[in-house]
């Protein structure tokens, strides 16, 4: 444990805010650990947890460590997912405390993984802990935690490897909770029951190079770029699904590097992201994106002169949805048992690890507010975190009542 990670409280009753505290003093910006699993390790295990450390790695990527702890043998397995692993500060001097000093300032907690999310991870021990304060070991079933070290960055060596590992073990998820930020306006006003696909793309557009006095001798790789990207730009994908809002593209950057005004340059650049609903997969959105490119490229007014284009494709997720059903019915009335609300089920924000977890068990997402999440002085109020652990430990309640 990191020597900044703080007093341990009592392991036999963990607070919310000191545990949340406690994490976010543990710099863990990806892949580093820096002791956030340590500190989870020696609170669960006081609860009585079997933990399981996960390193994973492969050729051309950082070693992850990963967390897999489960209290119970039998019965269902609800599980918890989350990650403590968090976002670069930015500009550390930007921030109004230390970035990783988990200070309390006015009844707010400041500190890098505050929302995202470390705060819920808290949220979610303490809610067990109260839950086994009331009803003993023996509540009917099993919990889970699944936390990986590398949720913010590729994915790669953490939620897929630890789902694998649980198969080849046999060991099964009912339904699972993903902690990632959701709230909007208020607190729990949102559940998360699927999300969009991310599909990234980067474009490049041969020419030929000329002097700009002399166009018709050259052909401009910009004027087919330009035409390409209005092309795709304009034509709107969708106008939502029953569950999605509509798909939606954005042009991320237009590169060139030419220096000079009277060169028109022999290729250029540029990047996009698309963000499709369950309309689409990202073959279908592949497939689309080529057929305007060639389209522009081909009703060029001067023709094409042989211009021709490389398009490369990364794909983050693809979508999903979890249709309203017993988890999100139970999620919903843990809300409105905690805070008196009922809450909107969405699919809207960006990816997150509930991807892969969707093809093993029921999921939702649920969690702290995304306003300050990736941001200078990311936050969240201690009223937020009391509230948070009452959603979670009344989930939790119904849950094992069911």
């Amino acid at each position: 444990m990191p020597p900044n990670a703080g007093p341990a409280p009592d392991n036999s009753s963990p607070d919310a805010l000191d545990l949340a505290r406690r994490l976010i003093r543990c710099p863990s910006v990806t892949p580093a650990e820096g002791g956030a699993l340590d500190v989870l390790e020696e609170v669960l295990g006081g609860l009585g947890f079997t933990c399981h450390r996960l390193p994973f790695s492969e050729p051309g990527t950082a070693e992850v460590d990963n967390l897999y702890a489960r209290l119970g043998t039998g019965g269902r397995n609800f599980c918890f997912a989350g990650h403590t692993d968090v976002v670069p500060v930015g500009d550390a001097m930007a921030w109004r405390v230390d970035p990783f000093g988990a200070e309390v300032v006015d009844g707010v907690l400041y500190g890098r993984g505050a929302v995202d999310m470390k705060g819920a991870i808290a949220c979610f021990v303490a809610a067990v802990a109260r839950l086994i304060e009331g009803r003993g070991g023996d509540f009917g079933g099993s919990i889970s935690l699944l936390i990986t070290g590398d949720e913010e960055a590729e994915a790669i060596n953490g939620t897929r490897k630890m789902l694998t590992w649980l198969a080849e073990r046999g060991e099964v998820l009912d339904a699972c909770l993903v902690g990632e930020p959701t709230s909007n306006e208020k607190l729990a006003d949102m559940i998360k029951i699927g999300r969009r696909g991310s599909l990234n793309g980067r474009l490049t557009v041969h020419g030929t190079q000329g002097h700009t006095a002399y166009p018709q001798l050259a052909d401009n790789p910009l004027h087919h770029l330009v035409r390409m990207l209005d092309a795709v730009a304009s034509d709107p994908l969708d106008a939502g699904t029953a569950h999605f809002p509509p798909s939606g593209l954005q042009i991320t950057t237009i590169d060139v590097g030419n220096k000079v005004s009277n060169v028109i340059p022999a290729e250029a650049r540029a990047a996009l992201n698309v963000r499709f609903n369950d309309a689409h997969d990202s073959v279908a959105i592949e497939a689309w994106l080529r057929r305007h490119f060639d389209a522009a490229i081909e009703a060029a007014p001067n023709g094409k002169n042989g211009a021709r284009y490389e398009f490369a494709v990364r794909v983050s997720g693809e979508s999903f949805l979890c249709p309203p059903g017993p988890l999100s019915d139970l999620l919903c009335r843990a809300v409105e048992t905690a805070l008196g609300r009922t809450p909107e089920l969405g699919t809207t924000g960006g990816t997150s690890d509930a991807r892969f977890i969707k093809d093993y068990c029921p999921i939702a997402e649920l969690g702290l507010f995304n306003a300050t999440a990736h941001k200078i002085d990311e936050h969240v109020g201690l009223d937020d975190l009391r509230g948070l652990e009452a959603v979670y430990k009344a989930a939790l309640e119904t849950y094992f009542e069911e």
